[in-house]
């Protein structure tokens, strides 16, 4: 089911894209001023091609604040643009092949009316290979027997899926769905695929279809959870990503989404464990769990335990752009 590539993290890819720098830079520009609003922009540049050339690859630039405001694609060295933003905190994700590769967030305030955010990210081919954690996988008690012509609609769907053609195949999954309402498989693939329209409402209501149907459908508690957490409804992302931990503990994606939500809703003690697990299943992948564990730590004045998660953090990130600023931290407060 292609539905296991779509809901894991980079972990499941042939290779592992990871975030090695994303310098910002607030630019005036009076003549570029929308009545008030904003523009956040900068180039994507992928590196580590082995011939030295540029990789020919495109990733998509996703905009966030509670839900989808922006998307684009953008080739390697191409550059994004968000325009007409209003002040606040936002979230920039980048992600390759329906994956999460990179998330990092901005606060647009003041008088500058540009922003630059460029994000640099490295090619590890194999990386994923060495890992030790496995991803999730589709259990044989979620293996679901269709009947014709419900297979070759779901056949259908998932191409279509591919290809980004997110109409042609939510007409055939709401018609499969319409025909079985227990094909649980065909409700997950329908909550993403009104995720990619930004739909949020209906993507919930499919998730959360497939989740009663078969309440131990990891993937779909866990693309629930996901959902959930980007809504900011962290007591209700918490319910379903408890259940999607248990039925997959080893799953980094899962320990790593509750732990954030737990750390959302202020119970630090909570988060602690399932971001350690995270962090233990997948160091590299969820290396930006250290960073969630530092400001919890500094937070509550235990530096020296803030100094060591952020040199953990810079282990797995050797060129986070605020290197500096993180070094200096650390030799302030590391404990002797």
């Amino acid at each position: 089911m292609r539905a296991t590539q779509k809901l894991l993290s980079a972990l499941s890819l042939p290779l592992l894209l990871l975030f090695t720098a994303g310098a910002v830079l607030a630019q005036g520009d009076p003549m570029g001023k929308l009545q008030g609003k904003f523009i956040i922009f900068g180039d994507v540049d992928v590196k580590g091609a082995p011939d030295g050339k540029p990789l020919a690859l495109t990733v998509e630039l996703v905009l966030y604040r509670g839900a989808i405001l922006q998307r684009q694609t953008v080739g390697n060295r191409g550059r994004y643009q968000f325009i007409n933003v209003d002040q606040g905190d936002y979230d920039i994700v980048v992600e390759f092949e329906n994956t999460e590769i990179y998330h990092d967030r901005v606060k647009l305030t003041g008088m500058e009316s540009r922003f630059r955010r460029d994000i640099s990210l490295e090619w590890a081919a194999g990386a994923a290979a060495t890992r030790t954690a496995k991803p999730p996988t589709i259990s044989a008690e979620d293996a679901y027997e269709r009947k014709s012509p419900n297979k070759g609609r779901f056949e259908k769907a998932e191409e279509a899926l591919d290809k980004k053609e997110y109409d042609k195949a939510l007409a055939l999954l709401n018609q499969i769905t319409t025909e079985d309402p227990q094909d649980f498989q065909a409700f997950a693939e329908l909550g993403y695929a009104y995720l990619r329209q930004n739909n949020l409402a209906e993507a919930e209501k499919a998730y959360l279809r497939a989740t009663e149907v078969r309440p131990t459908f990891f993937l779909a508690l866990l693309g629930l959870g996901r959902l959930r957490v980007q809504q900011k409804n962290f007591e209700g992302a918490i319910a379903v990503l408890d259940r999607a931990v248990t039925v997959q503990p080893a799953s980094a994606d899962a320990n790593y989404q509750l732990g954030n939500a737990y750390l959302q809703i202020k119970k630090g003690s909570k988060a602690v464990g399932y971001l350690n697990e995270a962090l233990k299943l997948d160091p590299a992948g969820k290396a930006d769990g250290h960073l969630l564990l530092a400001a919890l730590y500094n937070g509550a004045n235990m530096k020296d335990k803030a100094a060591a998660e952020y040199e953990a953090f810079l282990k797995q990130k050797p060129d986070y752009a605020d290197r500096k600023k993180l070094e200096a931290y650390i030799a302030a407060n590391k404990a002797k």
